[in-house]
């Protein structure tokens, strides 16, 4: 056993419970932080001023929303499932809850003359937790579109389904080379590995790229908030709820977004510990490890909120494009040459043999990628139109179009050429007579 599982093992039941309390209490507080800094830091980038009414800043802003919601009126669908229908919010918001316990928050402390870790659970599987609970949310969002009786949100959560799991892929494929080098699937052990050496965002950079690009596509929010498509689909999977079964999903999102990232955190900036100026000293132990970890958590909060504010929402042919064919195939090339990597560092090899082997398939790879034969835009747009795909320019093709109504018969194109031929001569017939 770990030191930390052995530490978290000797904790008396009340202090277990206090972790699980203060935890609960530290994700609702940043919900209501994240609605009011999201609100705030858009407002700026639409140079308007935001919520500014209610308390001092508008700080109680996003406690007076969740008031509102809590006494609209409550309505169900009269075709909704209704056990299911009620419990769809509830699982998307426990699972939310759940994959926080594995993120260690900070080192040992004493805690009311108890040692201990401030982590809630320390499992050999602590990443697998993780990804299992962003799993079994999916079932949640698929469910309240399914149990509403309304083919709206049944779109939206068909798309949400396919969305999170074609990202979670890439996810899951950009913490293997955090695994190969750490040795370990524990957050804790992780964190450990890292303060014994740089942090993973500098000696896995393409893992943190892809991690964070799916971080926000696991999280369906802007530029990737396509199941929330409002243009297209009313509001997406949760049109149908309202009061606090709608707030549970907006809860649901918010504590996602921290989950992701503080696991982000966890996995590629060291987690609790100081950056490199005073790691390891005394601002690096105690009850300084909270302030760094909230403080690394507040960036990645803040660019999920500039993105949204930045970028507009793609199609759904380039975010599924993105995640198929750019992350799910970057991944796998990175884990072959991470892999490669380390046996090459095992069995000795110097860094020289290790530069000319990497040239030499760079290389290769590159002559491969030339060779290959490439349609320009204008010879696509030509093939689209042999195969009957209908195109607008070379630059935006068109999804086909299922309506597109099929051309008559010969025989009734014939008829209606003659019907339209009397028409026009007798109109013609009509006009002179009007003429004299």
């Amino acid at each position: 056993m770990t030191p930390t599982g052995a530490l978290l093992a000797g904790n008396p039941l009340w202090l277990t419970v206090l972790k699980v309390v203060v935890i609960f209490a530290f994700l609702m507080v940043m919900t209501l932080f994240m609605v009011w800094v999201e609100r705030r830091v858009v407002g700026r980038m639409q140079h308007r001023l935001g919520p500014n009414r209610v308390g001092p800043f508008g700080l109680l802003q996003s406690l007076a929303d969740g008031l509102k919601l809590a006494f609209k009126e409550d309505i169900k669908p009269v075709l909704a499932d209704r056990w299911v229908y009620l419990l769809a919010p509830v699982i998307s918001t426990v699972t939310a809850f759940t994959a926080f316990t594995v993120i260690p928050l900070g080192g040992q402390v004493s805690i009311f003359g108890e040692q201990t870790v401030l982590q809630v659970a320390d499992l050999p599987v602590g990443v697998l937790v993780v990804l299992a609970c962003s799993s079994l949310g999916v079932y949640g969002i698929v469910l309240s579109g399914w149990s509403s009786g309304s083919p709206y949100p049944l779109l939206g959560s068909l798309r949400s389904a396919a969305q999170v799991i074609s990202y979670e892929i890439a996810l899951g494929m950009s913490i293997v080379a955090v695994i190969l080098y750490s040795g370990s699937l524990s957050t804790a052990d992780i964190v450990a590995a890292q303060s014994r050496q740089w942090w993973f965002v500098f000696l896995l950079f393409p893992s943190f790229v892809v991690f964070c690009v799916s971080m926000v596509g696991e999280t369906n929010r802007a530029p990737f908030d396509l199941p929330e498509a409002e243009s297209e689909l009313v509001g997406g999977f949760h049109t149908e709820y309202s009061s606090l079964k709608f707030a549970l999903f907006l809860l649901a999102e918010y504590v996602n977004m921290v989950t992701v990232s503080a696991m982000a955190t966890t996995l590629f900036l060291g987690g609790w510990h100081a950056p490199w100026p005073l790691a390891g000293g005394p601002a690096d132990r105690g009850w300084w490890g909270p302030l760094w970890f909230i403080g690394k958590l507040l960036v990645f909060l803040f660019v999920f909120v500039w993105l949204r504010g930045t970028l507009p929402r793609l199609r759904y042919d380039q975010f599924m494009t993105l995640g198929w064919k750019v992350l799910v195939p970057g991944s796998l090339v990175w884990i072959v040459l991470v892999s490669g990597a380390r046996a090459l560092r095992s069995a000795a090899v110097t860094p020289s043999e290790v530069l000319v082997v990497g040239g030499i398939m760079l290389v290769m790879l590159l002559v491969v990628a030339f060779l290959l034969p490439q349609n320009t835009p204008a010879q696509r747009e030509a093939l689209d139109r042999t195969r009957g795909v209908p195109t607008a320019g070379s630059d935006y093709p068109l999804p086909p179009l299922d309506l597109v109504v099929p051309p008559p018969p010969p025989r009734r194109a014939a008829v209606s050429a003659a019907v339209s031929g009397n028409g026009d001569q007798a109109t013609r017939q009509e006009d002179g007579h009007g003429t004299v």
